[in-house]
C-alpha cells in the first residue's frame, strides 16, 4: 500500500530532524527518508540516505528513485566563518534539494524550514522582547531570510506550501551531534560531580538572572507534523517552544537535584577553555560506569553552552500566533529536563546518580 505521507527530512541526524523523523515515523501510512552527510544506522522507522546536499547530481543520483514525496522538513545547517558564506552556502543546499525533488514529485505539498534566535538577532545582543513573527527584520544576510525569500519566490505557481518554525535553544538528543544546551549541562553535571565539585553555573551573574526559554525537540517536531497538515500554518512563520520562560538562577538549583548535587554561586568560567582537557575524565566515566563510548567531543558543545550562559539580557518570543493557529502543545521546561536527563541514564549515555542517604 502507498504512503500518504512521504517525508524527507534533511539534516536527519541532528537534534531537530532526528526528532522529527521520530515524530514523522510514527505517522500511520507514513514513510519517512532521513537524509545526511554522514551514513547513519538508526532503529527510527525511517530509510537514512547519505547524500551531500552542496553536490547537486549526488542528490540527483541519491533522490531521483524518490518520486512521491509530500514533504521536506529542512534542517540542514553548513557553518561558514562570514554571514554572506552561510547564506550562500545554506540556500545552496536548500536549492539543489529542491530541484531534485519538484522534478522528480509533482506530489509534494509542504516544505518547514527550521530559523531560530537569529531572525531576533538574539546572535548580535539585546533585542525587543518579547519577539514577534511580524517584527522587523534586521539587516542581511541572513540566511534565514535568504531561504526564506528563495522559498516564496520559488513557490509562485506552485501547489506546494511552506512554514518557517523558530524555536530557541533545541534541546533532544542525536549521536555526533553536540550543538544541544541540555547535554551541555547533563556533561557538566557528570564531570563536575565526579570531581566531587557542586554544580556552579558557569556564566555570569546578569546571565544567570535573565529571562530564557528553550524548545523541546519532541515539541519542535510535533510542530513539524502540525504544520504539515494544517491549512492555517501555509505560507506562516510561527515562534514554537516549549510555552514557558524561566530565570537560571531559579531553574539551576532544581536541575542540580535532578543529579543530587549541591549548588554554589555562579562564577563566570569559560566551558570552551576548562572542559578542554575533560577527555579523559570523560572516558574515566565511561569505563566506570559502563556507558555508552561516545567519544568526548561528541557530546557536548561547550562554546554553545559559553553563549547561552553568558547571555546577559531577556530571550524570549510571543508563541500566541502558534496557539491562535492551532498548536497547542507544550511541556515544562523543568519536566523536560528531568525527562531528557532520565532518558539519557536509561540509554546509557549518564550514570544514573547514587542517591546520598537521607
Amino acid at each position: 500500500m502507498s504512503a500518504k505521507n512521504v517525508v524527507l527530512v534533511a539534516g536527519a541526524q541532528g537534534v531537530s530532524g532526528s526528532a522529527a523523523v521520530r515524530h514523522w515515523s510514527a505517522i500511520p501510512d507514513a514513510r519517512v527518508y532521513g537524509l545526511s552527510r554522514r551514513k547513519v544506522d538508526a532503529e527510527d522507522g525511517a530509510e537514512h540516505i547519505s547524500v551531500d546536499l552542496l553536490d547537486v547530481q549526488d542528490v540527483r543520483r541519491k533522490l531521483a528513485k524518490i518520486q512521491d514525496v509530500t514533504h521536506i522538513v529542512f534542517g540542514a545547517y553548513i557553518e561558514k566563518p562570514t554571514a554572506t558564506e552561510k547564506s550562500e552556502v545554506n540556500v545552496a543546499i536548500l536549492r539543489n534539494l529542491l530541484d531534485v525533488v519538484e522534478e522528480t514529485s509533482p506530489t509534494l505539498r509542504h516544505i518547514t524550514i527550521y530559523q531560530g534566535g537569529k531572525a531576533y538577532g538574539a546572535d548580535l545582543g539585546p533585542f525587543k522582547t518579547p519577539a514577534r513573527e511580524d517584527d522587523p527584520r534586521l539587516m542581511p544576510p541572513n540566511f534565514y531570510y535568504d531561504q526564506e525569500d528563495f522559498l516564496r519566490h520559488r513557490q509562485q505557481g506552485k501547489a506546494w506550501y511552506w512554514t518557517v518554525l523558530r524555536p530557541e535553544a533545541v534541546c533532544g538528543f542525536a549521536v555526533g551531534n553536540p550543538m544541544n544546551l541540555a547535554m551541555v549541562i547533563a556533561v557538566y553535571a557528570v564531570l563536575s560531580k565526579e570531581l566531587g565539585l557542586p554544580l556552579r553555573f558557569p556564566g555570569t551573574e546578569k546571565a544567570y538572572r535573565a529571562l530564557y526559554q528553550v524548545t523541546s525537540a519532541d515539541i519542535l517536531a510535533e510542530a513539524s507534523v502540525w504544520a504539515g497538515s494544517s491549512k492555517s500554518a501555509h505560507n506562516e512563520i510561527f515562534n514554537i517552544t516549549n510555552g514557558d520562560y524561566f530565570r537560571w538562577q531559579h531553574m539551576w538549583p532544581r536541575i542540580a537535584k535532578m543529579f543530587d548535587m549541591e549548588i554554589a554561586d555562579p562564577v563566570p568560567m569559560p566551558l570552551a577553555s576548562y572542559m578542554v582537557d575533560k577527555a579523559p575524565l570523560w572516558d574515566a566515566i565511561v569505563r566506570k560506569y559502563k556507558l555508552q563510548a561516545i567519544p568526548y567531543e561528541q557530546v557536548a558543545s561547550w562554546a554553545f553552552g559559553d553563549f547561552i550562559f553568558n547571555s546577559e539580557f531577556d530571550n524570549i518570543t510571543n508563541t500566541v500566533k502558534a496557539r491562535r493557529a492551532g498548536f497547542h502543545n507544550c511541556i515544562d521546561t523543568e519536566d523536560m529536563f528531568r525527562e531528557f536527563f532520565q532518558g539519557l541514564r536509561q540509554n546509557n549515555v549518564i550514570p544514573t546518580p547514587v542517591v546520598k542517604g537521607r
